[in-house]
């Protein structure tokens, strides 16, 4: 971005942290930011959590951030994966967790917190056999409607997941099945 665009943007209210490495869809908006002590930033905008990442910045979308903590702060994030498909249903696997300290947070962790519990439509837990999966509608950030998740526990029959996941998003798709 060139510095006059910078300069118009802050100009105008954005909130862009200066030297942001993250390349913004049109109309994609910084709403809060908080710098990471190793480098980067934080950046929440509508579509995602933008990250630090090799050198430069990438989001992950609000539905598939699995889990979002903040204590001692240090900012935690498990992303999710997608791994496969069941039907319309998209099957998630949580990636390791990430970790990074916030020395001046701000709104941030408060600001992920809302988005991802705003993306969340519904969701159930089901036991199956010795584990059992979260199955999780959620909004999509920038598409309508909403994708059906599950998150199989490790050593869950997967198989069995999917064939569930299948059965349940036929009927959210065509609910008088």
């Amino acid at each position: 971005m060139g510095s006059r665009v910078r300069f118009l943007r802050r100009l105008l209210g954005d909130r862009t942290p200066a030297g942001f490495a993250g390349d913004l869809e049109p109309g994609e908006d910084v709403l809060d930011s908080a710098p990471v002590e190793d480098g980067g930033h934080l950046v929440v905008t509508q579509l995602g959590l933008w990250i630090p990442a090799d050198g430069g910045a990438r989001r992950v979308g609000w539905h598939l951030v699995g889990k979002a903590a903040w204590a001692d702060g240090v900012f935690t994030l498990t992303e999710s994966a997608e791994v496969g498909t069941a039907g319309t249903a998209v099957v998630l696997a949580d990636l390791p967790p990430a970790r990074f300290r916030l020395p001046a947070p701000g709104k941030v962790p408060h600001q992920v917190r809302l988005r991802v519990d705003g993306s969340v439509r519904s969701r159930h837990r089901q036991e199956i056999g010795a584990g059992g999966a979260w199955f999780v509608q959620r909004k999509v950030p920038g598409r309508d409607g909403s994708v059906l998740q599950v998150r199989p526990d490790p050593g869950t029959d997967v198989t069995l997941v999917g064939a569930i996941a299948e059965q349940v998003a036929a009927k959210l798709v065509n609910p008088a099945e």
